[in-house]
Order: C-alpha cells, then sequence, then structure tokens
C-alpha cells in the first residue's frame, strides 16, 4: 500500500468516526443536531489550545439551577481539550448585583467552592442578591472574612468585570439563559437543545465540530 493510498484510507477513517459520533449524539437527541445550537458571530477564544466552553448563567434563572447538576456532571468528565469559563450573563439591569457576587468570589478565589452554594440559597433560602448587607452577612456565613468581603465587593476590578460582562452578553449575542457557547462560535441551551438533558450529548456534538474547525487552515 503507498502513502498516497495509505492517507485517503486514514482520511476515510476520519471520516467515519466523526460521523459514527455525530449519529451516536444524534440518537440520544430528540430533534436533529442542527436544529439543537445556533452559529454566532466567532469569538476570541481564552483558552488557547484547549476549547473553550463558556457556561452563561443567572443566579436568579430557575432552568440555569435546573441545568447546574447535569452541566456539574458532564463538566467532570469533559475531555482533557476542553476548558470551562463561567460568565454571569447581564441582560438587565436587575441583574447587575448576580454579576457583582459572583466576580467578588471569584476574585477571592472562593467561585468553585460556592457557585452551586449560591444558587441554593437563592433558590432555596431566599438570597436577596441586590441586598449588599444580606450577601455581606451570607459570605460571612460561609466562611469568608467580612472585611475580605467588603474590600473586594466595593472594588474597582469587580466593577470592571461587571461592566465587562454586559458587554459580553452582547458580544455572544446571548438572548437568555441558559446558554452554553462552545469555542465562541456554537450556542446551545435548554430550549435548542430540545430539553436540558439534552444539553451534554449537543456539547459532546458541539466539541467535535469545534475540534474539525480548529483544523482547517
Amino acid at each position: 500500500m503507498n502513502k498516497v493510498t495509505s492517507m485517503i484510507r486514514l482520511l476515510m477513517l476520519s471520516a467515519l468516526a466523526v460521523a459514527s459520533f455525530c449519529t451516536q449524539a444524534q440518537q440520544s437527541l430528540d430533534r436533529p443536531l442542527e436544529q439543537t445550537y445556533r452559529v454566532i458571530l466567532p469569538q476570541k477564544v481564552e483558552t488557547g489550545e484547549r476549547i473553550e466552553i463558556i457556561d452563561f448563567f443567572w443566579y436568579g434563572c430557575p432552568f440555569c439551577y435546573e441545568l447546574l447538576p447535569v452541566f456539574t456532571d458532564w463538566e467532570k468528565s469533559k475531555p482533557a481539550d476542553v476548558a470551562v469559563r463561567r460568565i454571569p450573563a447581564v441582560l438587565r439591569e436587575a441583574w447587575l448585583p448576580d454579576a457583582h457576587l459572583y466576580y467578588t468570589l471569584e476574585i477571592l478565589g472562593e467561585a468553585d467552592r460556592l457557585h452551586t452554594r449560591v444558587f441554593d440559597s437563592v433558590h432555596k433560602e431566599r438570597l436577596r442578591t441586590n441586598d449588599p448587607q444580606a450577601v455581606a452577612v451570607w459570605a460571612v456565613q460561609n466562611g469568608i472574612d467580612q472585611q475580605k468581603w467588603l474590600s473586594a465587593y466595593t472594588s474597582d476590578e469587580v466593577r470592571k468585570r461587571v461592566l465587562n460582562s454586559v458587554e459580553l452578553a452582547r458580544n455572544y449575542d446571548i438572548r437568555g439563559t441558559p446558554a452554553v457557547v462552545v469555542d465562541g462560535r456554537y450556542q446551545t441551551g435548554g430550549g435548542l437543545a430540545g430539553g436540558l438533558k439534552n444539553v451534554p450529548a449537543v456539547l459532546d456534538a458541539l466539541v467535535n465540530l469545534a475540534r474539525e474547525q480548529r483544523k482547517k487552515p
């Protein structure tokens, strides 16, 4: 078998593997794969060689809360070439306090530990994220030094990140939450995917599309 024949065979096998993967993903969905996402204007990827997944959320969103354990389970077994980022979506003024809360946690290095806890507190304990005093009390109850919290919460860096979130939601054409963007190109969510339970399968398929896109010159 000469080199040309070997290369053709390799390309065919690769194509078959991609087709098989997409077929398997399709079998687990309630609608055609092409209907489970939309293509957005390509955005800059912040994760270098790894495929970027951005979870746009709002703490007050019941569907974001419902997706959280599904997405968390998927994240635990995500491919090694995938990196996940979280961005609080700011689609209206009332959502600003939630972004402020998240970025305070991020600056303090507590976002990973307390992200789920915030959702629980908002939806089960009625934490008022628009009440700075109530949020400060919550932070202390969850093991954060009060002075460190207040210093970060009122910092220029947090305000800068919140304003950036407003711009990012616009740039990524976020129309509602939850919204998940794959490698700055493909956007999906519960509605597009045909249900929150379908999101992991859609993400797997979109990660594969992103890999193929990155191979193009």
